[in-house]
C-alpha cells in the first residue's frame, strides 16, 4: 500500500492538513475493492482528486476512467449520454450511441455533481448500482455491465432527499464510503503553501519571477474566508502573478485582490439563518403595528356590540372595564358621559335645521374615525413600501432581481411595483 506522501506527489495534492490525510488515507484503503465511494465537500475543494487516486490504485486501473459532470449535461439528454440511445428513439437520433456505462464497462465512471441528477435518471442508475443493468433510452433489451462508481456532490444530501430532489436509496447505496474534504478556511496552515506553488507554476508559465507575499499579506490570507476554495486562491494568484509589477506583495496590494469580505475571519452565514437587513426589521415593526390595529379593531368591534345590544353604558362600561382600559389606557375619556352621546345620536329631530344639522354631522364623525384612520395608515404603509424599495434599488445598485430577493418578492411583482408607484 503507498503511503499518504508519496500519492501527494504523484497526484500534486499539497497539504499537511489532518483531515485531507484521513480523505487520502480513506481512499487508499477502498481503491483495492469495487465499495461505492461518495466524495462530499464545498465546491472548489478539489474533489476529483479522490476518484484519480481510487482508480489509479484499483484493480481496474488498465481499463477506462470517465468523469461525467452531471450538472452541465442538459436534463433532456443525460439518460442519452450515460446509457446510450438506440436509432430513431428521438428526435434527431439518427445511429445507435453506447453510452458512458457501456463504453466505461471494467472501468471506473466519476460522477461529479451527482445531487444535480433529474430523478428519472436516479432510478436507472440506482439499477446499475443495484445488479449493473441498464437499458439504453427506445431500447427494450436490458445491457450488463460492470462499472465501478464514484460520486462526488457539494449538495448537503440529507436537504436534497427531504425536500424529494434526491432518492434516499440511491443515497445509501452511493454512500457506502463517504470521504469529505474539508474547505481552505479550515486549513490554516495549507493556504500559503498552495499560494506558493500557484505562484511558482504561474511565474514558469508566463516566464516571469515568482511573486512574494509579505508577512501581512500571508497574514491576510489565512483570515479570509476563501468561499470558492483552492480555485478561488488559484485564480488571484493568477491574477496577482499577471497584473502586479512589484513582484514582492503587500497586504494592502492583495486586499485589492480579495472580493467583499477581505480580511475578515468571521463565520459564514449558511443555512436558513434570517437575513438582517434594514428591510426585514422594518418589516416587522409593521406587520407589529398591523396586529395591533386589527386587535384594536376587534376589540372596538366587541364593545360596540355590548352597546346596541344593551342600551345601557354604565353597565357595559362595568361590565368592560378591562376592555376599555386596554384600548385607551390611562387617557381621559374624550367625552365625560357617553351616554350624552348616546342620546344625542339617538334622539335626532325629523326636520333638522341648518345648525343641527350641522352639530349631527359633527356628531356622526366622532363614530367614522377607524374609516379615517384606515386611510391615513394606507397611505404611510404605501409610502413606507416606496421607501423600501427606493433603499433595496440602492443597495444593489439598481439590480431588479437581487432586490427582488431581498424584498422577498418576485421580480416581476416589483417591475409591477416600479411602474405603478413611477420610480
Amino acid at each position: 500500500m503507498e503511503s499518504i506522501q508519496s500519492i501527494k506527489q504523484r497526484f500534486e495534492i499539497i497539504g499537511n492538513d489532518m483531515k485531507l490525510n484521513r480523505a487520502i488515507e480513506k481512499a487508499i484503503q477502498v481503491a483495492p475493492t469495487d465499495i461505492s465511494v461518495l466524495v462530499t465537500g464545498e465546491s472548489g475543494v478539489g474533489k476529483e482528486s479522490i476518484p484519480k487516486i481510487i482508480h489509479a490504485l484499483s484493480h481496474r486501473k488498465h481499463a477506462k476512467y470517465i468523469a461525467v459532470n452531471c450538472g452541465a449535461i442538459p436534463e433532456g439528454t443525460i439518460d442519452s449520454e450515460l446509457f446510450g440511445h438506440e436509432k430513431g428513439a428521438f428526435t434527431g437520433a439518427t445511429q445507435t450511441r453506447r453510452g458512458y456505462f457501456e463504453v466505461a464497462d471494467g472501468g471506473t465512471i466519476f460522477l461529479d455533481e451527482v445531487g444535480e441528477l433529474p430523478l428519472t435518471t436516479q432510478v436507472r442508475l440506482l439499477r446499475v448500482l443495484e445488479n449493473g443493468e441498464f437499458l439504453k433510452v427506445g431500447s427494450s433489451q436490458t445491457q450488463k455491465t460492470d462499472v465501478r462508481i464514484v460520486a462526488a456532490t457539494n449538495v448537503n444530501m440529507f436537504e436534497a432527499i427531504e425536500k424529494e430532489k434526491f432518492r434516499e436509496d440511491l443515497y445509501y447505496r452511493l454512500s457506502t464510503v463517504e470521504i469529505n474534504i474539508p474547505p481552505l478556511r479550515n486549513r490554516k496552515d495549507d493556504i500559503h503553501l498552495l499560494f506558493r506553488k500557484f505562484a511558482s507554476d504561474f511565474g514558469q508559465k508566463y516566464k516571469m519571477p515568482t511573486i512574494r507575499l509579505d508577512n501581512d499579506a500571508i497574514e491576510l490570507l489565512g483570515r479570509y474566508r476563501w468561499p470558492g476554495n483552492i480555485r478561488q486562491l488559484r485564480n488571484i494568484a493568477e491574477q496577482v502573478s499577471v497584473l502586479e509589477k512589484s513582484r514582492s506583495i503587500s497586504a494592502a496590494t492583495l486586499n485589492g485582490y480579495l472580493p467583499t469580505m477581505a480580511g475578515s475571519n468571521l463565520p459564514a452565514v449558511v443555512g436558513n439563518t434570517k437575513k438582517e437587513t434594514d428591510f426585514s426589521t422594518e418589516r416587522e415593526i409593521l406587520y407589529k403595528v398591523l396586529f395591533d390595529m386589527k386587535g384594536d379593531l376587534n376589540d372596538l368591534k366587541k364593545l360596540t356590540l355590548e352597546l346596541l345590544k344593551n342600551n345601557d353604558t354604565e353597565k357595559v362600561q362595568e361590565e368592560n372595564e378591562s376592555l376599555i382600559q386596554k384600548i385607551y389606557g390611562n387617557e381621559p375619556s374624550p367625552n365625560p358621559d357617553p351616554e350624552e352621546d348616546t342620546l344625542e345620536v339617538l334622539q335626532l329631530p325629523e326636520k333638522p335645521n341648518t345648525e343641527t344639522a350641522s352639530y349631527v354631522t359633527a356628531t356622526e364623525d366622532k363614530y367614522h374615525f377607524a374609516e379615517e384612520i384606515e386611510e391615513e395608515e394606507t397611505l404611510s404603509l404605501q409610502q413606507k413600501e416606496v421607501e423600501l424599495i427606493k433603499k433595496s434599488l440602492e443597495r444593489n445598485r439598481g439590480k431588479r432581481k437581487a432586490a427582488a430577493s431581498e424584498l422577498g418578492i418576485s421580480e416581476r411583482t416589483l417591475y409591477r411595483k416600479i411602474k405603478q408607484y413611477d420610480l
